[in-house]
């Protein structure tokens, strides 16, 4: 059965000149020059030859334009991303057929326009944000426009990546996150707290028809539930300076039921408890199949091997496992006459 593998990542050759050029963060340098399959895509090619019913949309690896540099540049630098992804879907359609739009989000206004051109000119189907933009939460309203115009116009979903940099310390007495929790664990946490911004800061409200798609199967939302849907009942009861009470007055519906509005990638590592964690809170309509390419122990094929492998292995009707891999990204992709051919 035909598979797409929505949240993979590369970086075109000409953007890893710009990484080697602008980014001060070392750690990223090293790791994004060292993979190999994030750049040779020639390489990339024949690695999923072994995996001959897999196509992958693509997204722009670390670090975002804005990371790289100010308003002035940034936009630049997001082109060069966009301009590199569609020229890999131009030369191998039946690999990789879509990619995902990178934007400059220090520069919303030039954001605007760069999504307006990736996705009419070059065929995006999406936009990638990060779960902070330099430091600054994505439900700030300096970002909406950015969420409106991709959900209300192109009527495209959203890709967001965690992002948390090693020099952000895990304790406030220290300098630096150690042993790379800033990854590993630090991650997880910013998606999560990226969920909840947009759940209690109303976005979900306003933009109801936003399609967002998480990282690592909804970090934590899912495996903390429970306890986020009991204690966020409560929520106000712990604050003596703000009035939450009022926020839960305003929604529609609990907190809960708007995080299951997000939809979940199957980025586990291969964790067939955690992915049926994921399927229990999110159902198998927004849950889909990725692999997070190729940053894996193998550097490319271990995480599409192992997230195909979680999946089929999962006691669920085949008509939900046919969500999981293909149906829900073609709907998600507005690939509507291939998802008419595939059923």
């Amino acid at each position: 059965m035909r598979k797409i593998d929505i949240y993979n990542h590369v970086v075109p050759p000409a953007y890893l000149e710009l990484i080697k050029q602008h980014s001060k963060d070392a750690g990223i340098v090293k790791r994004m020059t060292n993979l190999r399959m994030l750049w040779d895509l020639e390489a990339r090619v024949e690695m999923l030859k072994t995996f001959p019913e897999v196509q992958q949309v693509l997204t722009l690896g670390l670090p975002p334009p804005e990371a790289l540099g100010g308003p002035e540049a940034s936009p630049g630098f997001a082109r060069i991303a966009n301009d590199g992804m569609a020229g890999i879907v131009e030369r191998w359609p039946d690999t990789f057929p879509a990619f995902v739009a990178a934007l400059p989000m220090n520069n919303v206004d030039a954001a605007l326009e760069e999504m307006d051109r990736a996705i009419t000119q070059q065929g995006a189907r999406g936009i990638q944000v990060t779960t902070n933009i330099l430091g600054r939460p994505l439900d700030h309203p300096d970002f909406f426009p950015v969420f409106e115009r991709a959900t209300q116009h192109h009527k495209v979903p959203v890709w967001m990546h965690p992002f948390r940099p090693a020099s952000q310390p895990d304790y406030a007495s220290e300098k630096k996150s150690e042993y790379e929790i800033w990854q590993v664990l630090g991650w997880p946490y910013e998606t999560s707290v990226a969920m909840a911004r947009m759940v209690f800061s109303g976005l979900l409200q306003k933009l109801p028809e936003l399609r967002l798609i998480t990282h690592h199967c909804g970090a934590m939302i899912p495996y903390f539930g429970g306890r986020a849907e009991t204690l966020w009942a409560q929520l106000g009861s712990r604050s003596a300076d703000a009035n939450y009470e009022d926020v839960l007055k305003r929604m529609a519906k609990k907190p809960i039921e708007y995080f299951k509005m997000f939809y979940a990638d199957t980025v586990l590592g291969g964790s067939d408890s955690a992915l049926r964690c994921g399927l229990d809170f999110f159902g198998a309509d927004k849950v889909v199949f990725a692999s997070d390419c190729p940053f894996d122990p193998e550097g490319g094929p271990m995480f599409i091997r192992e997230g195909i492998r979680s999946i089929e292995a999962l006691d669920i009707p085949a008509a939900d496992k046919q969500k999981i891999l293909l149906l829900n990204a073609l709907k998600l992709l507005g690939m509507e006459q291939d998802r008419k051919e595939a059923a």
